[in-house]
């Protein structure tokens, strides 16, 4: 059974920064599923495009991999396409915890778990790349550039499945999707208090972007198409497509 999320529980007398360390690893489940509208079934949709766009004998990255959910579900739906997962994180706490889920199942693909930063992991033979909620956790004027080094490792017809938080480019459609979201956790137990710190911990290491700078920026790195395939609140998920036709950025 899965430990609940109390790590916002009791009153702080200053609220650190979020880190993804021990304490968050060891509730992450319940956190996740409390926190992110639709993860299930963004999880899940994962795994349809994994067997929609996996190719066999290629590598299939998982940047950001947390607990190794979404490897998981790509493991699962690639039985029949002969392919390497790497599942990518630069919490020990994480890939610890990572490691010791994916040899608890018997998976048709072999999962390899490694602790590094995404920026560090060298891409290449990629039909697929994954990053479930990471870009947002990394230093906006890095954003673009680790996003043409995943292009660059990817083969023509790959793609890279990008789910993030976003930011709307109206503040008063900003506070109406910040406000649902909230609602959204308090409907799933969290407290008043819960909701108000988890806030003032992300605040300095989560910074999101609009749909729109998103789409751009992808567009920079050298995809030729970037479809939104998921929108709940401010929550978003997206398949970004490289070019078939061999179209290269350079």
């Amino acid at each position: 059974m899965q430990k609940q999320d109390t790590i916002f529980a009791n009153p702080m007398d200053s609220v650190k920064d979020f880190k993804f360390d021990e304490a968050v690893a060891d509730v992450f489940p319940d956190m996740i599923q409390r926190s992110v509208p639709g993860y299930q079934t963004i999880i899940h949709t994962i795994g349809e495009l994994a067997a929609r766009y996996v190719r066999s004998a290629s590598h299939v990255y998982d940047l950001g991999c947390s607990l190794g959910a979404a490897s998981l579900s790509v493991a699962r739906s690639t039985a029949d396409t002969p392919c390497d997962i790497f599942a990518i994180d630069s919490s020990p706490a994480m890939t610890e915890r990572c490691e010791r889920m994916v040899r608890s199942f018997s998976l048709p693909n072999p999962v390899n778990v490694q602790c590094q930063l995404a920026q560090d992991t060298k891409i290449n033979n990629a039909s697929m790349v994954i990053m479930n909620f990471t870009l947002q956790f990394i230093e906006p004027e890095h954003r673009l550039a680790l996003l043409k080094q995943i292009y660059d490792g990817m083969n023509d017809g790959g793609v890279l499945v990008l789910s993030e938080k976003v930011s709307h480019p109206t503040v008063q459609g900003n506070e109406l999707l910040i406000d649902l979201h909230h609602q959204f956790k308090r409907d799933n137990g969290y407290s008043e208090l819960e909701v108000s710190q988890k806030r003032a911990a992300l605040e300095n290491v989560m910074l999101t972007d609009s749909f729109a700078t998103h789409e751009q920026r992808l567009l920079d790195a050298g995809f030729s198409d970037v479809v939104m395939w998921y929108k709940c609140y401010n929550f978003m998920s997206l398949v970004a497509i490289k070019s078939s036709r061999g179209n290269n950025h350079e």
